[in-house]
């Protein structure tokens, strides 16, 4: 898993295009947001797979043709729909774009209600042909806030997909209480703590907002990197934060009781680099015992050895090549690693880094 200390050239100019998964709960707003997205002009044609047409509902003024199951929207983006095999359907995309006769510079793939974005993930790393040509950049999750804690409460599916999100869109704040919104977010927060929740209306929010969300791409930030492998929230609530007893607290409820203790994550800082064999030991260890349930695991690692940190993704046992980030500066060499998963408990994910600190 490791890069080698001998390899050079690691981090050249990345060419794949970015894909984006777009899932969410029923009726949280994801057709809304697809629409803005093929509708707006912007400087980045985005080619959007859908599952049917029908689905979203295209505004026929926007529309400049459609063939092949193809629709090119006015704002030079694309649409299509999903038929049969998604690494078909992608392969196809990139063909015909390699004859020109089809224009796009990042992919969306919507997936359909509560559907597990793991598969997508893995296809994406498995297929060698996709792995050559695309690059996962995010997992964005719409949730909305009026329906969104009975959905969780329910359905364990939606609990996943709010685990392995990068970025959750929280829709539908304007008919709810801001206390409801600031419950919900804690939430929220406690089943994913890597990912930003933003509050967004009908769809409306920048586009710039949605990409570039994976610190696990060539040329990334360091500070980018960073905020991708860190926990966001501190699961354990302020205790002076109600000594008045006037602010009204949500009652739990026992399909949260139930599904979100099923997800637990836990993080690590090493502040020395930690020698490879021992990285490797670790990480083979935790795949080998509990490799099904990770949902996601993910860091910034420096290497006993090397000058710069590198990043690794992984979802259970797959993992994307590491990519080193060469225009890391300063003297900040402390590795950062968070692991997130389902039916494992927290103890037992944090007891496992101590294999980091020998």
């Amino acid at each position: 898993m490791s890069p080698n200390k001998s390899s050079k050239g690691l981090n050249a100019s990345d060419q794949r295009i970015p894909v984006t998964i777009l899932t969410g709960f029923l009726g949280a707003g994801k057709t809304t947001l697809l629409k803005a997205i093929l509708s707006k002009q912007g400087s980045e044609r985005i080619a959007v797979i859908i599952n049917e047409f029908g689905d979203i509902g295209l505004d026929h003024e926007l529309i400049e043709f459609v063939e092949d199951e193809v629709v090119l929207m006015a704002s030079g983006c694309l649409c299509c729909s999903l038929r049969g095999d998604l690494s078909r359907t992608i392969t196809n995309l990139i063909e015909e774009k390699t004859k020109g006769k089809l224009s796009f510079e990042r992919r969306v793939i919507e997936t359909t209600g509560l559907a597990d974005p793991g598969p997508i993930l893995q296809t994406l790393l498995v297929d060698s042909n996709l792995a050559k040509n695309v690059r996962m950049d995010g997992v964005i999750t719409v949730v909305d806030a009026a329906n969104g804690p009975t959905t969780l409460d329910s359905n364990f599916e939606a609990v996943s997909q709010i685990a392995m999100a990068d970025l959750i869109l929280l829709s539908k704040t304007d008919i709810v209480s801001k206390n409801t919104v600031r419950s919900f977010k804690i939430r929220l927060n406690s089943l994913s703590p890597t990912a930003e929740v933003l509050q967004t209306v009908s769809g409306n929010i920048s586009p710039k907002t949605l990409w570039n969300l994976s610190g696990l791409r060539k040329g990334v930030d360091p500070s980018n990197a960073i905020a991708w492998t860190t926990q966001k929230f501190e699961p354990h609530p302020d205790p002076f934060s109600n000594l008045s007893g006037l602010l009204k607290t949500e009652n739990t409820s026992i399909g949260e009781a139930l599904h979100d203790k099923r997800i637990s994550s836990a993080s690590i800082i090493v502040e020395d680099p930690i020698k490879d064999a021992v990285f490797d030991r670790w990480l083979d260890t935790l795949i080998k015992l509990k490799g099904p349930d990770i949902l996601r695991i993910k860091g910034i690692v420096f290497l006993d050895g090397l000058e710069k940190p590198f990043v690794f993704h992984g979802v259970q046992h797959i993992f994307d090549p590491p990519v080193r980030i060469d225009n890391w500066i300063g003297s900040d060499r402390r590795s950062r690693i968070v692991v997130i998963a389902r039916n494992v408990e927290n103890s037992e994910l944090q007891r496992s880094f101590d294999m980091l600190l020998v």
